[in-house]
């Protein structure tokens, strides 16, 4: 990709985000503007809103780099991505406007009237809000990097730069606008370059991944490692090199024989073309056959590792700080309800999409394979298959694309940080204390991206999604349907199944050692998201001394249809 074109583009796309903030911040005036638009967003203004925050860098590059390195696997991410609305829907969307709360830990205090309750649900909702917001920090220094050469650290600082200057500057109302822009935005990014690479793909002979071949280099190329990486070799292949390969100086011609082997950081390696594709330690080693079936992505318990992910998923969604916060501004529940109808079919073109930039970087970019660097397949895919000018400005598309993936998901995430942080941390009310909150909200994950090395940005994400899933959904869902919680229930449910969920992604996050047990760590949900509640609700049986006063009243605020009067007042 041309680098002059990519810089263009991000540039063109962080000024266009903040000449659309200040917009917003031309007519928010007040705490409410502040917090949650005034609840006075349309479901076509709020759900275009929510598409721009919810299509992350996991959504945009992460998908993308999954189905390229696991196969059709994958595909359970956006599937539950999208089917996560349809949970949040039945169960969540109108009684959780209704409350009138504006946080999660509001809620919280609202239905339990329990201070402790509200500083569980806090701790999590920052918890699952940082987790989240590294990987869009990770995916800005990824597209930076990989557009003009500049440090990882490099595009973390500039998207936490420009969000904090937005969301400190105009709040929720500034961010609605932004975020609605950056949808279509991304929509377009994507979905363009795409048409182009599928009529390339036809012209050079419409090459298939059903043989038994393994991935080859399609050209001589040559593969530069920015760190020290470990690597599988299927087959003996010859390279010429320069650098440190197996702790032994190389410098010339040589051929790494069928294993495993390790090449120090600034080493080069230049492979001819036919000679199979070495794969990082990471992903597994599969022919092309084998990729394209399902259930063959390489976990020892596929089956387990498929219906994790989609509990995860499918759950998770409802516990994610920044998807909550957007149905706090919709008018009312009704509102709310068909803003996560008209997100579904957003969600669903745009995921349409990413698939097919993974299995043709199968096809043209295996060399990513090698390095790790999965996640970039779809940056670097359009100026591989597409030759010339054209190559280039479609790479620079998707790249100012890739970019607004993470100003936007950023700024919902550091909407509802600051509003947490604010509240429940800080002390500090009012508007004032929402922009000093957007301080902390930004450096502990730009901290954090010092400590965390190459990690997959959909991994990053999905451990986020089981923590939510496993600690905040049962929050919500019992809370909202059932009139037995009690406030000890609701912490023990919260800690029994958030804690092992965060503790066991972590630890594999970390570094795997290949036991068998792996993949229950990596893809916890599937026995976290039933602890929690099995625990929430088995701990508020035997405490039914401890289920708040009035519980009945809050229930009927709650469900009550809102042309009754009952709702609760409005919490700003």
């Amino acid at each position: 990709m041309s680098s002059t074109y990519g810089v263009i583009a991000v540039l063109a796309v962080a000024i266009g985000t903040v000449l659309v903030g200040t917009y917003g911040l031309r007519i928010s005036r007040t705490t409410s503007d502040f917090f949650v638009a005034s609840r006075t967003v349309s479901p076509w203004w709020n759900a275009s809103a929510i598409g721009g925050e919810y299509l992350s860098a996991a959504s945009f590059v992460g998908i993308a780099g999954l189905i390229f390195a696991h196969g059709p696997d994958m595909l359970w991410f956006p599937v539950g991505y999208t089917a996560g609305y349809l949970v949040l829907l039945a169960l969540v969307a109108a009684p959780l406007r209704r409350s009138g709360a504006y946080t999660l830990p509001d809620f919280a205090e609202a239905r339990f009237a329990s201070p402790t309750v509200r500083a569980v649900a806090s701790v999590f909702a920052l918890g699952i809000g940082w987790l989240y917001l590294l990987p869009q920090l990770q995916g800005a220094g990824l597209t930076l990097h990989t557009v003009t050469g500049a440090p990882d650290w490099a595009g973390a600082l500039v998207v936490a730069v420009v969000v904090t200057l937005n969301v400190a500057s105009g709040g929720m109302r500034s961010v609605t606008f932004v975020q609605a822009f950056q949808y279509w935005l991304k929509l377009t990014a994507i979905a363009v370059p795409v048409v182009f690479l599928v009529v390339a793909w036809h012209a050079h002979g419409a090459r298939d991944l059903g043989g038994p071949r393994l991935p080859e280099f399609t050209q001589r190329t040559t593969v530069t490692f920015d760190s020290a990486t470990s690597f599988r070799v299927p087959l003996a292949t010859p390279y010429e090199g320069a650098g440190v390969v197996d702790g032994r100086r190389v410098d010339g011609a040589g051929e790494l024989a069928e294993g495993d082997h390790t090449a120090a950081a600034g080493s080069r390696l230049t492979f001819p073309a036919g000679s199979a594709v070495p794969h990082v330690s990471t992903i597994p080693v599969n022919t092309d056959e084998t990729w394209a079936l399902p259930m063959r992505g390489g976990e020892r318990f596929p089956l387990y590792a498929v219906y994790s992910l989609i509990i995860a998923t499918f759950l998770g969604t409802m516990g994610l700080p920044h998807v909550i916060v957007r149905f706090y501004t919709n008018p009312n529940g009704r509102a709310a309800r068909r803003t996560t109808l008209i997100v579904l079919a957003l969600l669903g073109v745009f995921y349409l999409v990413p698939p097919i930039y993974g299995a043709l970087g199968r096809l043209y970019t295996p060399e990513l394979l090698m390095t790790g660097d999965t996640d970039a397949v779809v940056l670097v895919l359009p100026s591989r298959v597409v030759d010339g000018l054209g190559g280039q400005l479609l790479g620079a598309l998707v790249a100012g694309g890739a970019f607004a993936a993470f100003l936007s998901t950023s700024s919902g995430l550091m909407v509802s940080l600051a509003g947490v942080l604010s509240r429940d941390v800080l002390r500090l009310r009012g508007v004032r204390g929402f922009r000093w909150a957007t301080v902390p909200a930004v450096l502990v994950p730009l901290g954090m991206t010092w400590l965390v090395g190459k990690v997959p940005v959909a991994d990053m994400v999905g451990l986020a999604f089981a923590v939510a899933a496993s600690s905040l959904c049962p929050l919500l869902v019992l809370g909202i349907w059932s009139t037995r919680i009690s406030t000890v229930g609701a912490v023990a449910g919260m800690l029994a199944g958030g804690v092992p969920a965060l503790v066991a992604g972590m630890v594999t996050i970390s570094g795997s050692g290949g036991a068998w047990y792996d993949v229950f760590l990596a893809r916890p949900a599937a026995w976290t998201v039933p602890l929690g509640f099995v625990v929430m609700y088995a701990v508020s049986l035997l405490t039914p001394r401890r289920v708040p006063p009035g519980v009945n009243h809050v229930m009927v605020r709650l469900h009550a249809p809102e042309n009754l009067g009952l709702r609760s007042q409005d919490r700003l």
